[in-house]
């Protein structure tokens, strides 16, 4: 029955940046599905740990700083001595600078395209290979975003960072399919975080983007629990290097 392929039923999932918003929507969709969490934050894992385990699946909680890309193959070892293998990689830890071009700093700039671009790629990298070692391939997904599509404004390194994840994400497919290993991306339109609170809060900005969205509304950390659990499943063995935008519509308008 091809209800069975999305069951996710003892795999173990490494989750970055799930202490609240997108990250906490998707992991709680991976263990609604089955799935047993590793969560690496920079601080605790808040309350996701307590809803995860609600759900009756263990959680792991591993304390990193993701903007210093040297820390990446500790994170992978602590994941593995915990949880004992990884079955599914999510990149979504990610953050956001604004200020305009003619003004960006070179540390906006670094900080930005360290822990949206490089550590994603390293960790994958690290990933990749427990998958090889492991022997039964696994899945890589990205979070990418609007902003992989188009241009935007007064972001320039969250742009150059989220293009990148999309190349990337072709990349590491062409190279890492041959192992079984499924590395796609979810571009989330404009949701509901603490990343987009400053547009909200902004009466006439936020009438702005409402206006272009044919959904009507911003989106919600649940929006990504349905795509997460298809990239992540053998519904989705065939998928392959691609960008999936959850974003209510925005791109087609």
């Amino acid at each position: 029955m091809i209800l069975n392929a999305f069951n996710l039923e003892g795999k173990i999932a490494l989750v970055t940046g799930c202490n609240t918003g997108l990250g906490q929507g998707m992991a709680l969709g991976l263990a609604q599905a089955g799935c047993d969490i590793i969560g690496v934050n920079r601080a605790g894992p808040a309350d996701t740990q307590d809803k995860v385990e609600a759900l009756g699946r263990r959680f792991w909680s591993i304390q990193a700083d993701l903007t210093q890309p040297s820390g990446v193959p500790q994170i992978v070892e602590q994941a593995v001595a915990q949880a004992g293998r990884i079955d599914i990689l999510v990149n979504n830890a990610g953050i956001i600078r604004r200020e305009d071009a003619l003004n960006f700093s070179e540390q906006d700039w670094d900080d930005v395209m360290n822990i949206n671009s490089k550590s994603l790629f390293f960790l994958s990298q690290q990933v990749a290979r427990q998958f090889i070692a492991q022997g039964n391939g696994g899945k890589i997904i990205n979070i990418a975003s609007m902003l992989s599509f188009q241009g935007g404004i007064r972001v320039p390194s969250y742009t150059a960072s989220k293009s990148a994840v999309m190349g990337l994400t072709r990349l590491m497919a062409n190279e890492w399919a041959k192992h079984g290993i499924n590395v796609n991306a979810i571009a989330p339109g404009y949701m509901a975080t603490n990343n987009t609170e400053q547009l909200r809060n902004d009466e006439s900005r936020n009438e702005e983007i409402l206006g272009r969205i044919p959904a009507g509304r911003w989106g919600i950390p649940d929006d990504m629990m349905g795509p997460i659990v298809f990239l992540a499943s053998d519904a989705a063995n065939y998928v392959h290097g691609y960008t999936l935008a959850v974003d209510g519509g925005w791109l087609a308008r």
